[in-house]
């Protein structure tokens, strides 16, 4: 990125002529530079989660709001090819009545990375799958199947470091049940998604092509894919399966909106009551948790 300038300080950057700040530091920082943006003017948006707990989350919103300075998260999971490609799938019918949703971010990694501060840091630092992979799992089951509130948590640290196996399960007021596991430990992961109703099943099982594609040093140009980001699909009904065309993924179109809220003044991708909830959420898991 040759027309990069590097800065040593939050101020020296903040002291640029900038149209977005995006905050993607370790979780423990979130709160004091995405503050000091908000300060500054500068529209912001925070990688997930945006704050460590409630309260911490609450007090970005209220100084954006205070400000009259745009703040959005980045849940950018709700652009995965599987995300879009639900709400395609609840508008047909072929499922018939939904009833529940699984979810799932499940990895195989037995030993833990000395020096990832997710893997190490405790919840109060940031650290755990429960503020890394859960928030993503939490705000596309609500964005798909309604407000929800939290039935019941399982949060443990199998490898003795910050928490690495999450399983919370969500009653939405729509009737449908998210059952989502987010997990470092899992020998043999499920599907990446499965929502079942009572004429069917839709069921993916891998993960969204875009952050493999991301990792070998694709980018999207122009804001689209030139490569394929759609993933593979189908719908189960017993034996029958039959494969079901899924919409393409596209991180980039979250930056669009963006764009789009910044120029034009309109709101941004991510809402703050869809933030708030996602926290409260987080946040009832560790009480639930805690109290068995």
């Amino acid at each position: 990125f040759p027309e990069t300038t590097v800065v040593s300080t939050m101020q020296e950057m903040l002291s640029h002529t900038l149209d977005l700040v995006v905050v993607a530091s370790a979780n423990l920082a979130h709160a004091e530079q995405a503050t000091a943006a908000l300060k500054a003017g500068i529209p912001v948006v925070v990688d997930k989660p945006m704050g460590r707990n409630y309260e911490e989350t609450k007090s970005i919103v209220e100084l954006s709001n205070s400000l009259g300075v745009p703040v959005s998260t980045f849940f950018n999971r709700r652009w995965d090819s599987d995300a879009l490609t639900i709400k395609k799938v609840i508008a047909s019918g072929v499922l018939g009545q939904i009833h529940r949703m699984d979810s799932r971010f499940e990895r195989f990694r037995p030993q833990l990375t000395p020096q990832s501060w997710r893997e190490n840091n405790s919840p109060e630092d940031g650290g755990g799958l429960l503020l890394d992979l859960m928030p993503h799992l939490i705000s596309t089951a609500i964005e798909c199947f309604g407000p929800a509130n939290l039935k019941s948590s399982s949060i443990r640290s199998v490898r003795g470091g910050a928490d690495d196996d999450c399983v919370l399960v969500l009653a939405h007021e729509t009737g449908v049940e998210s059952i989502l596991s987010a997990s470092a430990v899992v020998g043999a992961p499920g599907p990446r998604l499965r929502v079942i109703g009572s004429e069917g099943a839709f069921v993916v099982k891998e993960l969204d092509p875009q952050e493999a594609l991301l990792r070998a040093g694709k980018a999207p140009k122009d804001g689209k894919w030139e490569e394929g980001t759609s993933s593979q699909a189908f719908i189960h009904r017993g034996d029958s399966v039959e494969e079901f065309k899924t919409d393409p993924g596209n991180y980039a179109s979250f930056y669009s909106l963006v764009h789009e809220a910044i120029v034009n003044k309109t709101a941004m991708p991510i809402s703050p009551e869809e933030i708030l909830a996602v926290a409260q959420i987080i946040d009832k898991a560790r009480e639930i948790n805690s109290h068995g």
